[in-house]
């Protein structure tokens, strides 16, 4: 596989991390408590690597960073692929978030340092409203629900953040309601932190 090849997946996206709403990061400026626990879940509606289809598939990254996002140091994360892929799928969508393949998440791989490992796993996701969430047995739960806005009937958004990958969409600022994780060595409950969802369309 290479980036000459031609892809597009899009669909729902969350996060949650460990900084207060807001998380400053999406400006570039320092995590709330200094570093940052961060989960992202994406789950493809629709979407192909070549002629490999990707529809319905889901994928989670965790994410840790002792500092500041963009300035360092650099990253720590971990992959988790959707166990209904089949080994075509399952490559696809590792090439595709490891930022292998181009687009949006090769702007993010030189963030990280280590990588410390990309396997299959049963992922469970969910929506429902300003509802998302995102199961991993015995490794990840986490949901979110978007937050209060002035008019209850649109959702409180961040227009234009500096980094935030759920692109090109903004944000729906969110919070969590339950966030933990335990998995390579990284253990954390972050629940009632910070969170975002929106649509993503990821391309080269």
């Amino acid at each position: 596989m290479n980036q000459s090849i031609s892809w597009k997946v899009e669909g729902d996206y969350f996060e949650g991390c460990n900084c207060q709403s807001t998380c400053p990061c999406t400006f570039l400026a320092d995590p709330t408590y200094g570093d940052c626990r961060l989960a992202i879940g994406w789950h493809i509606q629709k979407g192909h690597y070549g002629p490999t289809q990707l529809d319905g598939l889901n994928v989670a990254g965790i994410y840790y960073t002792p500092g500041n996002m963009v300035s360092g140091p650099k990253w720590r994360a971990a992959l988790y692929l959707d166990e209904h892929a089949s080994k075509k799928q399952a490559e696809a969508l590792r090439q595709i978030f490891s930022g292998q393949a181009g687009g949006f998440m090769a702007n993010v791989a030189p963030l990280i340092g280590e990588m410390l490992g990309v396997r299959t796993a049963q992922i469970q996701f969910g929506l429902e409203g300003k509802r998302r969430w995102m199961n991993i047995p015995s490794v990840l739960e986490i949901e979110i629900e978007g937050v209060k806005g002035g008019d209850p009937k649109r959702e409180a958004t961040i227009t234009n953040p500096a980094l935030y990958a759920g692109v090109p969409f903004d944000p729906a600022i969110s919070r969590s309601k339950k966030y933990t994780y335990n998995d390579y060595g990284l253990k954390w409950d972050n629940t009632g932190r910070n969170g975002f969802y929106s649509r993503f369309t990821y391309t080269p």
